[in-house]
């Protein structure tokens, strides 16, 4: 019981049922928007009056492309959202934040003259033989 009582009352818990409902919503949102919106301008377009009523029937099976249509739409104006509104933004605050840290090793550094890597306790460059002043402590 105690681990079911610390599972609950932890924050993570929180923040996804948080996400859910916001993600439920907002699919209910779109899913509005397309077939309110989208597709009646798809309908006046193509000259049908109801672009989510067609269907074509096969040996008496009855298959509403109109439907599929409005939720492949919807998923695909969600997707695109998600994608420019959150994963891209994300994306650049990551790249900001971890800039420069994945060449981060302590036990190396550049030589002033030629560039080249060498270890941070050497004082002369093994590549071009210059000398290198003496390595500074990290504060």
């Amino acid at each position: 019981m105690s681990g079911l009582k610390k599972f609950v009352l932890r924050g993570n818990l929180l923040d996804l049922a948080v996400a859910v409902v916001i993600g439920v919503a907002f699919g209910a949102v779109i899913n509005a928007f397309i077939r309110d919106l989208v597709t009646p301008l798809l309908a006046a377009i193509g000259g049908k009056p109801d672009f989510a009523a067609l269907y074509f029937t096969v040996n008496g099976s009855r298959f509403l492309i109109g439907e599929f249509i409005d939720a492949l739409l919807a998923f695909l104006l969600i997707a695109a959202v998600i994608y420019y509104f959150v994963v891209s933004p994300f994306v650049r605050i990551q790249e900001r934040v971890h800039r420069g840290e994945e060449d981060a090793d302590p036990t190396v550094r550049k030589c002033p003259e030629c560039l080249s890597e060498i270890p941070s306790e050497a004082r002369r460059c093994r590549f071009c033989g210059s000398k290198v002043p003496a390595a500074r402590p990290k504060t």
